[in-house]
């Protein structure tokens, strides 16, 4: 079996390309994989780096806000459109796959549309509770639609093509420890834990109020353990501010770092959770079941983090908190919330774990079987 992926631009939509390849390759241990994508995107070096094939195809996105800068973006942007449709025809003549699956991002809409117009069965998933614009093209033409949650329906035709909910797939890791063993291993007690972070690049808004919501309770005494990820955006300020604080990057309630690289362990450790709303990291909080404060990022395309956060907010799950609102003392007096009443975080990550698709895998092979059976 040949299966061709379309995924690229962020790692929102090139891990899940990944994910999809394990899971078939799980079934079909046998299967041949071909990723098309564009050559400066992230997936240049994320999927050459998990083993998989990479064939490149120049695409862009229109940008809507007049400038100098963005009308030279959308001459180029034009130039691509011109010559993308020949490109997707000698990807696919090239690989000639079974089927084919786009994840999102700009490089799926060319070579997705192409494969179904040729006749080969077709799929995408789509992370958002907030469709982007390349799947909600494509999904007018595509075989199959795989959604993470219900809620993105609301903002397409489902009358246009058939569907199903299948989850996101999450790290195999996630989910594998106990509160008590991962608090263990990271030299933490049995008190209130916290985890905090805004992704590799970090987040200001995140980074400024952790900096006096840690002040807070390190100053104050309170049982809390605190892990921080303030990320690339704070790797000279965060630690400056604990510096000029005189609070350690480090001790038995604090582990202060650029970077979480075992975000396994911290999440099995945590009792809440301070973060960003993208759609891995919430198919994450789902799956280990825990209490989140969500403050969407406000600069995604169509506000996408934003529905994604509501999702857990109106099912009880997290607070939701717009950045525009956050405030310290806002932020302050829900960790001081729950560390009063431990039982609010308790409730809340049941309620994220009500939300989590335990057979997401199983969902997907269940798609591609049918594509699968489209072929033959």
């Amino acid at each position: 079996m040949k299966v061709l992926i379309a995924c690229g631009g962020t790692g929102g939509h090139i891990n899940p390309g990944l994910a999809i390849a394990d899971i078939i390759k799980s079934k079909y241990p046998d299967a041949e994989f071909l990723f098309a994508g564009t050559p400066k995107g992230m997936e240049a070096k994320l999927v050459p780096q998990a083993g998989y094939r990479l064939e490149t195809i120049k695409v862009a996105g229109f940008q809507r806000r007049i400038s100098l800068e963005n009308i030279g973006r959308n001459i180029k942007a034009v130039a691509y459109l011109a010559t993308s449709g020949r490109r997707a025809k000698e990807i696919i003549e090239g690989f000639k796959p079974d089927i084919a699956i786009g994840t999102g991002g700009y490089a799926a809409g060319p070579v997705i549309r192409k494969a179904a117009r040729m006749g080969i069965p077709t799929a995408i998933h789509e992370q958002n509770a907030y469709p982007g614009v390349t799947n909600k093209l494509l999904a007018k033409e595509v075989d199959y639609v795989m959604l993470t949650v219900i809620e993105a329906l609301d903002f397409m035709d489902k009358s246009k093509f058939e569907y199903s909910v299948t989850g996101l797939p999450v790290r195999s890791n996630i989910n594998t420890m106990t509160k008590a063993e991962a608090r263990a291993k990271l030299g933490f007690n049995d008190d209130l834990t916290v985890l905090s972070f805004g992704g590799s690049l970090g987040a200001g808004c995140i980074n400024d109020t952790m900096t006096e919501a840690i002040k807070w309770h390190v100053g104050k005494g309170l049982k809390i353990n605190h892990i921080h990820g303030y990320g690339g955006m704070g790797k000279d300020s965060f630690p400056q501010a604990m510096k000029e604080a005189g609070i350690p990057l480090k001790s038995d309630r604090l582990r202060i770092t650029e970077y979480i690289n075992d975000m396994d362990v911290c999440l099995a450790a945590a009792d809440l959770v301070i973060c960003r709303s993208g759609a891995s990291t919430l198919a994450e909080l789902e799956a280990a079941g825990k209490a989140s404060i969500l403050i969407p990022s406000p600069i995604v395309a169509g506000n996408h983090q934003y529905h994604n956060a509501m999702v857990l907010g109106k099912a009880g799950a997290a607070v939701v908190m717009e950045q525009k609102d956050v405030t310290n003392e806002k932020i302050i007096a829900e960790i001081e919330r729950i560390y009063n009443s431990p039982q609010i975080a308790e409730e809340m990550s049941a309620k994220a774990a009500q939300l989590h698709l335990s057979d997401t895998n199983d969902r997907i092979l269940a798609v591609i079987d049918k594509l699968l059976a489209k072929k033959k």
